[in-house]
């Protein structure tokens, strides 16, 4: 399978699908998607995360989790399509950047890694630049609910606003919080209240 022809069956079933993952996990047997420029997230399923944060197991089964959820909730998105993809993109910078620090799995600046990944390969077969810009804006502000409500020195909050509508990051950065073994929804859904109102501030 050629690699344009892998991206749009991706996109497609993102868009159309009620289940994404059910298509998705498949991708992991497809000798294209080990690849450049799908390497990277196919080497999530290799990448291990905090049992502490996420038992659900590796940054594959998470993303899944993420895609699966944010198929529920896409028509509240502005950009549905886009929104899709940052969700599978979103966690595309942790191979690169996790490590074990004291005992623990970390994968700190895996927003920012992201961003640079998630540009390379969409530029790779995407001509449409703007459309481009809003996915990468959502995978680089996707941990702005954490940055946010904990007071954290990495949040950028006006450039955010500037760069990507705060209802996606919200809808993203819920996806992602529920998107994991044992998520609570009720304390996700006021979290999520809770950086709304210290983002209109």
């Amino acid at each position: 399978m050629e690699k344009q022809e892998l991206f749009a069956k991706i996109i497609r079933h993102l868009e159309q699908d009620e289940t994404p993952s059910e298509y998705l996990n498949g991708l992991l047997d497809e000798p294209v998607f080990a690849q450049e420029p799908f390497r990277p997230l196919y080497l999530l399923s290799k990448t291990e995360q905090s049992p502490k944060y996420h038992p659900e197991g590796n940054a594959w089964v998470h993303t899944m989790m993420v895609v699966d959820q944010a198929a529920k909730v896409k028509a509240r998105s502005t950009r549905p399509r886009e929104f899709m993809i940052a969700c599978f993109l979103h966690d595309i910078g942790k191979l690169q950047t996790t490590a074990v620090r004291k005992g623990r799995i970390t994968s700190y600046g895996h927003d920012e890694a992201g961003e640079v990944l998630a540009k390379k390969l969409l530029c790779k077969f995407m001509k449409d630049e703007k459309a481009i810009a809003y996915i990468v804006s959502l995978v680089r502000y996707h941990m702005h609910i954490l940055y946010v409500i904990k007071n954290l020195p990495f949040a950028r909050t006006r450039q955010m606003k500037k760069e990507a509508c705060i209802q996606d990051v919200a809808l993203l950065g819920y996806c992602d919080r529920m998107g994991r073994t044992g998520a609570n929804e009720a304390e996700e859904r006021e979290t999520i209240e809770k950086f709304y109102e210290l983002v209109k501030e």
